[in-house]
């Protein structure tokens, strides 16, 4: 089996590698994709940008054959090419990664790499051959990745290099990366760039997907806009703002990028005191006053989100007390924090957030039946009215209340978390990274949200990974490393990132 053959060849100029012509896509009540044109070159990095439910994610799953287009033409190389099923991409020479990594968590990296593909010889498969193989692709793309390891003990980031090693063993010209640095750290975000930019030394097209704007200005060339299914516009880098990327994507400005209101902070509601659980969370004590925007940060493995499940009941402490507004409380589930009036939006809203095979409405009303239901029965004409409300208010973007959770996008799967839990209207309200995978528009409507919850009075946890949304949206900052803070930060408009990274690398 070759290896990638364009890793062997470098490409001094950029020549036609993709066309995607007049691509249109139609689901029940839903025009996702409408007349849609993509190009790209070999050894351009494309950025595809554009809202939540724009058609991203639809058109690269035509590209990689996994949905079928209504009506349109695709070319590679100038030929045309009929992508049936996810094979037929792989065989023009396109490979897919996935916001949801294709990896079998039980096979070893060299087992995944060649799966469904084994060298084999009477029958047996070529072991040593194989792994010779991987360890040369590897080698390629400049990156240690431990080849007998099986993926599921792998950090996210070896995940995505063995992807990228997948698709090139397959011998892929062009490579679509969705949201690759959702769960990486700088660090690992430096070292994916790295990559990319071998890749198009190699003259590798790649097309690559993210809400992280200031990834476009260091990693694209040039930079297309999708806005409801339509394509409005594309441009080279250099002829591009943040502002002007934003106006492209949302077709509205937007001021400022992270619209924090000054407004009075009260007395304590929130207070920790000494919660521990094994060596997840040491001995933490902390205060969440009235109208207070609490943001807390950290590298991946700090422990903020451990901190929060105890808090909201889905883990129990070993040690530690809760206090709400002066009166300790007995948490045990998060029945319990529901009813004392916290919750909890999660990092993981897709598996913890929602119940994906349930409708919307559904979703909304779960952790509301008490206030929704009459003699037992859920009164689903109020559930149905009350959800509305928050439809039009939150702009969330459905066809019908009975759309299923796990077909809508992320932004609005966010907004339907965010829904059920205003509904329950709580006095503490912890957001678990809440823009993460999330485009600029409905960030930029979260953040409005968070202000007017802090306005009410509540309580408000923020944990982020995103340093410039940390400083931009909280009135205080905790900084944790291995389970415990070690630094608060008061001055916050004083503050710099790298002063936070230095109280957070410990």
């Amino acid at each position: 089996m070759p290896v990638a053959s364009p890793a062997d060849t470098v490409l001094p100029e950029m020549h036609g590698l993709l066309e995607m012509r007049g691509i249109d896509k139609s689901f029940p009540g839903v025009h996702a994709l409408s007349v849609v044109d993509l190009s790209l070159k070999r050894g351009e990095v494309l950025a595809l940008l554009g809202e939540n439910g724009a058609g991203k994610s639809t058109l690269i799953k035509i590209l990689g054959g996994a949905q079928r287009p209504d009506a349109g033409a695709i070319e590679i190389d100038g030929h045309a090419v009929d992508i049936h099923s996810p094979s037929d991409a792989i065989a023009a020479g396109i490979g897919i990664i996935y916001q949801e990594f294709n990896l079998v968590p039980a096979l070893t990296v060299w087992e995944n790499l060649f799966l469904g593909r084994e060298r084999t010889t009477a029958g047996f498969v070529q072991r040593t051959a194989e792994r010779q193989c991987a360890k040369k692709l590897f080698e390629k793309i400049g990156a240690e990745v431990p080849l007998d390891a099986r993926c599921g003990q792998l950090s996210v980031a070896q995940q995505q290099i063995v992807e990228i090693a997948k698709a090139l063993s397959q011998d892929a010209r062009l490579i679509v990366m969705d949201e690759p640095s959702a769960a990486l750290t700088p660090q690992e975000v430096d070292r994916l760039f790295t990559i990319i930019g071998d890749l198009k030394a190699r003259g590798i097209g790649v097309v690559y997907i993210s809400h992280r704007l200031e990834e476009i200005f260091k990693i694209a060339d040039r930079v297309m806009f999708l806005r409801d299914g339509e394509q409005v516009g594309e441009a080279l880098i250099d002829e591009l703002t943040p502002q002007s990327m934003i106006e492209k994507m949302v077709g509205r400005t937007i001021d400022q990028e992270f619209p924090k209101h000054q407004h009075e902070v009260g007395e304590p509601r929130l207070k920790i005191q000494g919660l521990c659980r094994a060596d997840h969370v040491q001995e933490i004590s902390f205060e969440v006053r009235r109208g207070e925007v609490l943001g807390i940060t950290g590298l991946v493995g700090a422990g903020r989100t451990e901190l929060v499940r105890l808090i909201f009941g889905a883990d129990v402490p070993d040690t530690g007390t809760i206090e709400l507004d002066g009166h300790r409380l007995k948490i045990h589930d998060p029945r319990d924090a529901i009813r004392a009036g916290i919750c909890l939006l999660t990092e993981d809203r897709k598996h913890q957030g929602l119940v994906l095979g349930l409708s919307v409405r559904e979703n909304f009303g779960l952790p509301n039946l008490g206030e929704l239901s009459q003699r037992g029965f859920v009164d689903r004409r109020r559930e149905s009215e009350e959800f509305g409300k928050y439809v039009e208010s939150l702009r969330i973007k459905i066809p019908n209340q009975e759309q299923l959770a796990k077909n809508l996008s992320g932004g609005n799967q966010q907004k339907v978390v965010l829904a059920k839990w205003l509904e329950r209207n709580a006095d503490v309200v912890m957001f678990d990274e809440p823009t993460r995978g999330i485009d600029v528009g409905t960030k930029y409507e979260i953040y409005l949200l968070i202000n007017e919850l802090a306005k009410q009075g509540k309580a408000i946890v923020m944990i982020s990974s995103e340093l410039p949304e940390v400083l931009g949206m909280s009135d205080r900052i905790l900084v944790m490393h291995e389970g415990r803070v070690t630094g608060e930060i008061e001055d916050v408009t004083s503050a710099t990132q790298e002063q936070v990274m230095q109280l957070a690398i410990g």
